[in-house]
């Protein structure tokens, strides 16, 4: 598979550490990354056709997607 964009560390690079960080040291936190990658995931998968879906589908993915990244900001920005 090509290259996944929209990765954690690519979205927030001024954050890398403390992705890291948080990841290991906080379990909420590890959850919403968890979430967030496997989510992803299935949004890439989609959009290259490896595994289509419909409009409908699409949009809840990438709706769930921005409130996981929004939740993570707003973690990373506070800590």
């Amino acid at each position: 598979m090509s290259h996944t964009p929209h990765e954690l560390q690519e979205e927030f690079p001024q954050y890398a550490e403390k992705l890291t960080t948080l990841k290991s040291s906080d379990a909420h936190f590890a959850k919403l990354a968890d979430d967030y990658h496997e989510i992803n995931r299935a949004v890439h998968r989609a959009e290259t056709d490896v595994e289509p879906t419909d409009d409908l589908h699409m949009g809840e993915m990438r709706k769930k997607r921005a409130a996981l990244k929004d939740e993570i900001y707003r973690i990373l920005s506070a800590a």
